[in-house]
This record gives structure tokens, sequence and C-alpha cells, in this order.
């Protein structure tokens, strides 16, 4: 009798936990000349989807206005080229009174990226300037008192890694290790900031490995020296980069996926590259991110994870696949379905008259258990 009330019990608070809306967050990329205005484009994230973070690849402040009063996370970010002046105090102080102090707390910022793979533009005065450009900027916040509210980091691509398989050999390029990321790694930690990665099984896979890449049943990968089974590429990506940190002893600063994505569209030939291979990859990675299982190095995680990107962008230069990485149309239409759309007001009319009959039968069966129990 106690087993089946306790399994009654545990029904009853499954359901009432309900659901949780995880960290997952879109690239509000305008690489476009077909774009709804800003406005819309919050709009529609907050009462349409179940998005709640976005990342910007500028500080526009058109766009930043435009989540005011949402409660959406907006991440803002500091263009490569303003990274030599921004690594003095007063050019780090004029910004932020223009391109934050004005729109907080009103929009929900929560990060500024100081520049977008810096590490891989071989630029020496842009490597040079990216930490003490990202502690000026934390100076300049704190002066503010926002340093608090908003956290300064930089994302990187898997470039900076100059081993990557298996994941335990994971290392990061040979004298950007020690000059650039483990100061860079020291800022993040004392600041309380995320390692922003890249992560792209998109740029990894081949025909032979496409099941691995899109999280489809496969017999896995081995590494010999951790004997751990890997059955996605993101994993093993996650986990070279965490094996790099490791070696510098930063395993307790949090990892966050910056970028990551699958375009829907491409170039004649390339195999696995359609709406449906889209679909099975965003869809099974935010299932993946959002699950509480980690990666074999990191178990018992969730990742805040930037889908890449909010929208198809018809100006975007290069392959044909490089225009149609977004979940959306520009006239906001999902280009396919990952299951981050809101129901509609028939659906969730539909849906609260089911969890009301769910409700009404587990109230029932609790008091008719309880009767037994107390008869007995």
């Amino acid at each position: 009798m106690e087993t089946a009330i306790a399994a009654v019990l545990l029904l009853a608070s499954v359901f009432f936990q309900g659901v949780v809306e995880g960290n997952i967050g879109v690239n509000y990329g305008t690489v476009a000349n077909d774009l709804p205005p800003p406005s819309e484009v919050a709009r529609f994230l907050l009462e349409s989807t179940t998005i709640n973070r976005v990342r910007m690849f500028d500080a526009d402040p058109e766009m930043i206005q435009a989540f005011a009063h949402t409660g959406i996370a907006v991440t803002v970010t500091v263009p490569n080229e303003l990274i030599p002046r921004l690594t003095k105090l007063s050019f780090a102080q004029q910004w932020v009174k223009t391109n934050v102090q004005p729109y907080v707390p009103a929009t929900n910022l929560i990060r500024i990226l100081v520049g977008n793979e810096v590490l891989s533009t071989a630029n020496k005065l842009l490597i040079a300037g990216l930490v003490p450009a990202m502690q000026t900027l934390h100076t300049a916040l704190a002066a503010v008192s926002l340093d608090r509210r908003i956290k300064v980091s930089t994302p990187h691509s898997l470039g900076i890694l100059s081993t990557s398989s298996p994941p335990s050999t994971g290392r990061f390029r040979q004298g950007y290790d020690v000059h650039v990321i483990k100061p860079l790694l020291s800022f993040l930690r004392a600041t309380n900031s995320p390692f922003m990665i890249n992560p792209y099984p998109f740029f990894g896979y081949s025909a032979e490995t496409l099941d691995y890449a899109l999280f489809r049943p496969n017999s896995g990968v081995l590494d010999e020296n951790t004997q751990r089974v890997y059955t996605n590429m993101l994993d093993a990506q996650l986990d070279a980069v965490f094996s790099a940190m490791k070696i510098l002893g930063f395993t307790d600063v949090e990892i966050v996926i910056a970028e990551t994505g699958w375009p829907s569209d491409g170039d004649e030939g390339q195999v696995g590259v359609n709406a449906e291979s889209a679909a099975e990859y965003n869809g099974n990675l935010r299932e993946h991110v959002m699950s509480g299982v980690g990666t074999p190095l990191m178990p018992n995680r969730t990742f805040e994870t930037y889908i890449f990107a909010l929208f198809n962008e018809n100006l975007k230069p290069g392959p044909l696949c490089e225009r149609n990485f977004g979940l959306f149309q520009p006239d906001l239409t999902p280009v396919y379905d990952i299951g981050i759309m809101r129901p509609t007001v028939a659906d969730a009319a539909a849906a609260a008259a089911y969890d009301n009959r769910i409700l009404l039968m587990i109230i029932c069966l609790v008091d008719w258990f309880l009767y037994l129990a107390l008869a007995g």
C-alpha cells in the first residue's frame, strides 16, 4: 500500500513541476536586407517562442532598446576593430556610457563580448589587446556598479585548439595557451564569467560521421585514454576544450556554447544539408544541452547554448549554406520545427483542459489510496 501511495505522489510531483524552459538562446545576425524591425522580432520571441536569450554581433541601440521590458537576456558585442581603443579606460567608460547605461535595467543586458573569434584573426594587435580590453571594460562597468549584473567575455572558434581528437588530448595552441588564454581564464574566474566557445559539428563531419554529428544512434567513438565512449560530436568537441582548460588548471570556469548550428540548404552534392538534418541537429542539441546529462568529462551539467542563427541572412557571403542557418524566415515563419514555438491560444486551451482532467484523476487516486490506508 505504501508503495502504491508513493507512486501516486511521485506522479503528482512530476505533474506539478510543469515545463521548465532552459537557457536556449539565438544568435541575432543581421547580414540581410529583408529582416523585420527589431521591435517586431523581440515581441515575436517573447510571445511566440520559448527562446529566453539573444546574442547580438554589435551594440545596435535600436536592437537593444527593442528588448526592453521583455526579460529576455541580451548579450552585445564590441567589434574586433575597437579592441585596441578599448584598452584605454577613458574609451571603455565612454563606450559603457553610450552603449550600456541608457538601456539598463529596462533591457536585461547580461553580457558584453569583446570581439568575436579574435585569436583566429592572426592579428597580433587585436590578440595582444584582447585581455587588457576585457579587463578595462570590466573596470568601467564596476565604476558604475554594473559589474555584477553584466559580465565580460569573448567567444572562440575551435581553432584555438592544436589537438582535439581524442577529446582527452585537447590542447590550446602553443604560445596562445600561456600568453593569452591563461590570463583570459584567470580574468573569467575572477569575474565569475564564462569561457565561450563556438563548436560546429557541421564543419567537422563527413558522410561517414553524419549520424555521429546529428546525435543519431551510432556505435560511438572510444577515447582510449579515458575509456569514455562518445555518441555525438558536440560532446567530443566540448570535452576537448575542457581537457585543454584542465591542463591550465581552470576546470571550474563555466563553458557556454556561444554558437552552434546546422544549415537547412546548401550547394548541390552536400550530404546531410537540408531542413530535415538541420531540424534534427538543432532539436537534438536543444534536448541534449538541457537534459542535465552533460558530457563524458563534464557529467550532470546543462549548457547555456546559443543556436546560430535566428534568421536566414540573404547577404552573407560564401557558399549557399552560409545564408541558410536560420531557424526562421524573415517573415517569422519557422524554417523547420525544433519545439521552441509556444502553443497557440487554441492549443493552450486544449492542453489546459487535458491537464485539468489529469489533475482530477491524480486527486481521485490520492483520495482513494488515502481512504484505503486509513480504513486498513
